[in-house]
């Protein structure tokens, strides 16, 4: 990597961050009275809290990359994968967005999943898809993998820091191991988002006077950016099984949204009604802090991410026994979480 690139990649990153951190209180005030998250049997964060946590990473972000986009000299090409990201971001945001516009009710399910279809649909017209299997069932893998992932971290954005931390620490994992690879367009996606959430966590962990929700325009973009920067790395250069390496990653959000819906379905409800039955809330309530859920969760992210990192430099039989690992590890977690709680 030469020494320009490295200046691209600062830039990328100080805009992110910079237009994020400032752009948020800004929206705050201006936008705050319009988007607002109230208290509910669900929901027992103190007072109203605005929803501009999305704008404001929204903004910072594809101002970011555009800026870089019309300021470097790459060949010919080499970004042009990043115009199927911007239109389905674009598109994710305006359906989070309204989302919360109408709050409490919101969008139906159903919406929902036609337009974040639709934004799958301009990955993969961009080339930003499943490249492991088969043409006829790379685009329908690819629209359910994101499709899923956008909604897993909106279920997942259920307190404060846990959503944007995980998405920041996700990205730093695609950034590591996408850095020796010619993604061009990757490890400037993850810089721009490594930026934006970094910028954004302390508003949103209430660090500061000024306290601000991600919302579901937030959550949806965050989960939508990073299913895309899943498939845009070379995972197996060294390891054919670490195509599977994305799992280990993101499997968090996976992880609760898979257990979350299996709980309500057992229950007779529907995957998509709301409940307490999430992982981090079952976790405090079993006695832990909030603050320490969210660091034994953040901690179990960095563990999963080594892994990961050590998937793609590994031989199969160690592969295998860390694949193994964490499945036999999930069930034991599956059981501790569904003991009777006080």
């Amino acid at each position: 990597m030469d020494y320009q690139t490295l200046n691209f990649f600062a830039l990328a990153f100080a805009l992110s961050f910079a237009l994020t951190f400032i752009l948020t209180p800004v929206f705050c005030k201006s936008l705050g009275k319009y988007l607002k998250d109230t208290p509910t049997a669900l929901k027992n964060h103190q007072g109203i809290i605005p929803l501009v946590g999305g704008i404001s990473v929204m903004f910072g972000f594809l101002a970011s990359l555009t800026i870089i986009r019309f300021t470097t000299n790459f060949p010919t090409g080499t970004l042009r994968n990043l115009r199927g990201i911007f239109l389905g971001t674009v598109i994710i945001f305006i359906l989070g967005l309204i989302d919360d516009i109408r709050k409490p009710k919101g969008l139906s399910a159903l919406i929902r999943l036609i337009f974040q279809a639709l934004a799958a649909g301009c990955l993969i017209y961009f080339n930003v898809k499943i490249q492991f299997v088969p043409k006829p069932f790379a685009s329908l893998l690819t629209i359910l993998w994101v499709c899923g992932l956008t909604n897993a971290f909106n279920l997942l954005d259920i307190q404060d820091g846990l959503a944007i931390s995980q998405a920041l620490i996700a990205s730093l994992a695609f950034l590591f191991i996408s850095l020796p690879s010619e993604n061009i367009y990757v490890n400037f996606l993850a810089i721009a988002i490594i930026g934006a959430t970094l910028a954004f966590w302390p508003y949103n962990h209430g660090l500061f006077k000024v306290k601000s929700f991600l919302g579901d325009s937030g959550s949806t973009v965050l989960g939508f950016l990073l299913s895309a920067l899943a498939l845009g790395v070379d995972y197996s250069a060294q390891n054919p099984l670490a195509v599977f390496v994305p799992l280990l990653i993101l499997a968090l959000p996976i992880f609760d949204t898979v257990y979350v819906s299996a709980v309500r379905l057992l229950k007779g409800m529907s995957p998509l009604h709301g409940s307490p039955d999430h992982v981090a809330l079952r976790l405090f309530r079993r006695g832990l802090t909030k603050k320490q859920v969210l660091i034994c969760l953040i901690f179990a992210a960095l563990v999963l991410d080594i892994l990961a990192y050590t998937v793609t430099k590994s031989n199969l039989m160690l592969t295998i026994l860390i694949y193994l690992f964490v499945l036999v590890f999930a069930l034991f977690f599956t059981v501790f979480l569904r003991e009777k709680v006080k």
